[in-house]
């Protein structure tokens, strides 16, 4: 009888202790699914911000939510057009040209690297009344797969680097080189007081498609307050500029307010 009773235990410890097991396993496998988070490449939209860990906060101590930016600001038809990867001293300014004849304004994505060379560029851009986004020091893609000082190095060089070339002028947002987000880099970004930002939607303008096919990407369906994503660095831009001189029309005619990007909503 003793010898059942002890059998019996035996069986009923082994559940518990491979439920401990297989918790202490998924404690220490939280970084493989934080990993979902980042997404290197280009356009990678669909897995950039999503938050894999349940207990994530979702502000950081600055009160910058830690969530990934997608909408415009604004109650309505509203709509962020966003410009990655400059300055450039070809394309910047006919950008920045095309902007001011559509009274739009604009966020842009600065390379810390390239602020740094065309300081005056970033003055001109931030004297237009256009939002400053950190985006890296060099634009590394790969920065969701490199260790956390790493990233901070990235992020917080690339802000001040902008931040030198216009003093006084806030830096607001930070977007990731080719959406790699990563848990980190988006508390990095939160706890410099810039919203960590991404886009819905993109006419992959920066592999040159051609206009048509850059105007039926962006007059396709829109999504509830777009955050519109284009470059003005990186190459050829002229059909990004040509893109941009029909688009703004088109969305003003349809009755879209300009705005940033939402900073402090969810």
């Amino acid at each position: 009888m003793g010898i059942t009773t002890s059998s019996a235990r035996r069986r009923r410890a082994v559940p518990a202790v491979a439920g401990a097991v297989l918790a202490l396993l998924a404690t220490m496998a939280t970084p493989a699914f934080a990993a979902a988070d980042s997404s290197a490449g280009r356009p990678a939209v669909g897995a950039a911000g999503r938050s894999a860990v349940g207990s994530e906060p979702a502000h950081g101590a600055t009160g910058i939510p830690l969530g990934i930016s997608r909408l415009a600001q604004g109650p309505g038809r509203d709509v962020a057009i966003t410009i990655d990867d400059g300055p450039d001293p070809r394309w910047t300014p006919q950008v920045l040209k095309v902007l001011r004849q559509n009274h739009v304004k604009a966020t842009f994505c600065m390379i810390g690297t390239r602020a740094q060379k065309y300081p005056d560029l970033v003055r001109a851009i931030a004297a237009d009344g256009h939002q400053l986004c950190d985006h890296s020091v060099d634009h590394d893609v790969t920065m969701d797969h490199k260790p956390v000082a790493y990233q901070r190095q990235q992020i917080l060089d690339g802000k001040a680097m902008i931040e030198k070339a216009v003093p006084g002028v806030a830096v607001t947002y930070y977007r990731a080189p080719g959406g790699a987000f990563t848990p980190d880099s988006r508390a990095i970004a939160a706890a410099s007081g810039m919203r960590p930002l991404g886009w819905s939607v993109d006419p992959r303008d920066w592999s040159r498609p051609g206009l048509p096919a850059i105007v039926a990407a962006l007059e396709g369906k829109l999504p509830r307050q777009p955050t519109v994503l284009f470059h003005d660095g990186g190459g050829d831009r002229s059909e990004t500029v040509a893109a941009l001189k029909e688009y703004l029309p088109w969305l003003a005619a349809r009755g879209y307010a300009f705005t940033f990007p939402a900073r402090t909503a969810p």
